[in-house]
């Protein structure tokens, strides 16, 4: 998201809105205490509409015991996250409610493991990158609804101390190159244009499938187009955050070009030849009388 895409959002934003237009830095204060003896304790869990990151989704299905895929048809609800129906995932809810799966009388009964966006709450968070910047700045607002009572609770604290409280400095660390993957697409546009429907599958199963990408790691098929040292395919097989940087590195050199993974001289020679004949294939489709 641009800097101009921000400012447009903050004037749009109307009087009703449980967004509070101000925007944070990490060393702002804020008020708000959730805790269990809080009067309004679960209501935020009983309507939810939760995306979910990659992150999130290894911490739980490790927690459960069960592969990615298991976890994601099990627990999820598939949403496009963009007009090119770049694929995202939302936490299910009840069968005819909008309250949490996880939601129990007593809390939440996955909390120590609960998803990047419940952790944030009460706060917002945007990436935005501003005009001629490399880097994706962090910024951040306050979120109000009305049930919610924690703002009324007397304790004040910045944003920084926030995201150590609530576990957020490694749910944001991990999911970085990730997001920042998906905020190119969205601030690139026409400049990337429309993956093609195999870009989109990698990108789910890089996202999403953590276990399917450590199978698609070992296959022969990518033997004989990447050209990585069989102990670093062994280390990364068995560290699964380094595999998933590894498959942030993947996406970026499948949806960008930006080549960090070694590709074998014959696979790259094919895939020039392939792009070619496809080229060909286009132009003779465009002749007169086609």
């Amino acid at each position: 998201m641009s800097l101009e895409d921000l400012e447009k959002i903050k004037e749009e934003i109307p009087y009703e809105s449980p967004v509070n237009p101000v925007e944070l830095t990490l060393d702002s204060e804020f008020q708000f205490h959730c805790h269990k003896d809080i009067s309004c304790f679960n209501e935020c869990c009983k309507n939810i509409d939760i995306t979910l990151m990659p992150y999130d989704i290894q911490r739980l299905k490790r927690r459960e015991g069960i592969s990615s895929s298991e976890w994601v048809a099990k627990y999820t609800m598939p949403f496009p996250m963009d007009a090119h129906d770049m694929p995202g995932l939302k936490l299910a809810t009840r069968p005819g409610s909008t309250a949490c799966v996880f939601l129990r009388p007593e809390g939440c009964s996955v909390y120590e493991d609960r998803p990047t966006a419940c952790r944030y709450y009460a706060l917002g968070s945007m990436g935005v990158r501003k005009q001629g910047a490399a880097e994706v700045e962090d910024v951040y607002f306050v979120v109000r609804e009305s049930h919610c009572k924690g703002h009324e609770e007397p304790r004040t604290q910045t944003v920084r101390e926030y995201l150590v409280e609530q576990g957020l400095v490694e749910y944001d660390e991990k999911n970085r190159e990730w997001r920042d993957i998906v905020l190119k697409k969205r601030s690139s546009g026409p400049t990337v244009g429309k993956p093609t429907p195999r870009s989109m599958q990698l990108f789910d199963m890089c996202s999403y499938d953590i276990d399917n990408f450590r199978a698609f790691l070992e296959s022969p098929g990518f033997s004989e187009v990447f050209d990585i040292d069989q102990q670093e395919k062994r280390e990364l097989t068995e560290d699964e955050d380094r595999l998933f940087q590894f498959s942030c590195r993947f996406l970026k050199q499948v949806l960008y070009g930006e080549m960090s993974i070694d590709v074998h001289a014959e696979a790259k020679q094919r895939r020039l030849q392939r792009r070619k004949e496809r080229l060909d294939e286009n132009q003779a489709g465009d002749l007169p009388g086609k």
